[in-house]
């Protein structure tokens, strides 16, 4: 019974990895260069762990099973981190060499495929276990250029690197897997190996994947509107300076210029010490001449500037929540109803009315 449930967890697993695997390369919101090695390394690592875990012997499809695939998968992965952290080394002539391993062992198998010989278990031997020591080389060469990485930003290099230790975790235990069976003729560590690999296409799909590509597409538009203007692309608010204290003036000027709303993390003593006073009077003096508290004060800002990046065709390919994060919400919910008790639509309703030719 155990088992049975736990064939099912793995089949059902490896369709996950499969669908993610597929719409990263057809789904608009995730296709980029990175995103097409990331699918292969899934589809790759995927069929490893449904090849493996099923019995194939004596078919067509243990040829899949041999190390080839692992030798592959090696420099696929790697290549997903050197393009997410912009690295020279894609530019090098020498990078492409990688790739030899995987067309020499490619060759190896082909011919043991079909001329037998004495040597076989041997051969196998040899590549299988080489192919671990060329994966570990990989993924900590890629972990120790993603740590020294100047330009990657810290949630993106946050989401590599957990992904990169998932793939050392995973390399442990094949280690251990080996050993234990090798040695003891068992094979717990494989049991568990697998499931760890089946719960990877989960990960990816719930966490990394969509997480990461939120990231940066929050950062595209923050280059993109960094390029355009060194200004704010908020309306100027017209001031009563007569009227106005001389802290409301600065707060204005404050949010206008140094644009301190897209801080998602900004808070009341956050302001109160910018502006040189205590949070309780800041409160106070907002209530008093605005009529709002300081979060009214700020969201206001945010979703103006969301209304004015909805209202811009450029930034039509990029989801609501990435633009939620870009204008300084913390989340898609925090977004969602602020803007709707504002404008009494929600973000997705205003920029489809925006599309429309009479709007």
């Amino acid at each position: 019974m155990n088992e049975t449930i736990l064939d099912f967890a793995i089949i059902a697993s490896g369709f996950i990895g499969y669908f993610i695997s597929f719409s990263l390369v057809t789904t608009s919101f995730y296709k980029n260069r990175a995103n097409n090695y990331l699918s292969i390394s899934l589809f790759l690592i995927t069929s490893l762990t449904l090849l493996g875990w099923f019995g194939i012997e004596d078919t067509v499809l243990e040829f899949l099973n041999n190390p080839v695939l692992e030798y592959l998968f090696a420099v696929t992965l790697f290549t997903y981190f050197l393009i997410q952290i912009e690295h020279r080394y894609l530019k090098k002539s020498w990078y492409k060499w990688l790739y030899l391993p995987f067309i020499i062992v490619l060759i190896i198998e082909t011919i043991v495929l079909f001329y037998h010989s004495d040597f076989d278990d041997i051969v196998f031997f040899i590549t299988d276990n080489t192919s671990f020591f060329y994966n570990t080389f990989l993924i900590f060469w890629g972990r120790k250029l993603i740590k020294r990485s100047p330009t990657v930003s810290k949630d993106k290099k946050r989401w590599l690197l957990r992904l990169n230790f998932f793939f050392i975790c995973a390399l442990m235990i094949w280690l251990l897997s080996s050993i234990e069976f090798y040695i003891f003729d068992s094979e717990y560590a494989t049991g568990f190996l697998f499931i760890l690999l089946s719960f990877l296409s989960w990960w990816i799909l719930y966490y990394g994947v969509f997480k990461l590509q939120l990231i940066v597409q929050k950062e595209e538009i923050h280059e993109y509107l960094t390029s355009k203007s060194t200004k704010s692309t908020q309306t100027r608010r017209k001031i009563n300076e007569t009227t106005s204290s001389k802290i409301i003036t600065q707060l204005y000027e404050l949010m206008d210029k140094e644009e301190l709303y897209k801080n998602p993390l900004l808070s009341r003593l956050d302001l109160a010490t910018r502006l040189e006073t205590n949070e309780g009077y800041l409160s106070q003096i907002i209530n008093q001449e605005l009529n709002k508290s300081i979060i009214q004060f700020v969201n206001e800002y945010r979703i103006e500037a969301a209304k004015n990046l909805l209202h811009n065709p450029v930034f039509n390919k990029y989801s609501l929540e990435a633009i939620g994060m870009e204008v300084g919400f913390k989340s898609k919910s925090t977004f969602y109803s602020t803007f709707k008790k504002s404008l009494g639509m929600s973000p997705g309703a205003f920029r489809k009315l925006q599309k429309r030719p009479d709007s």
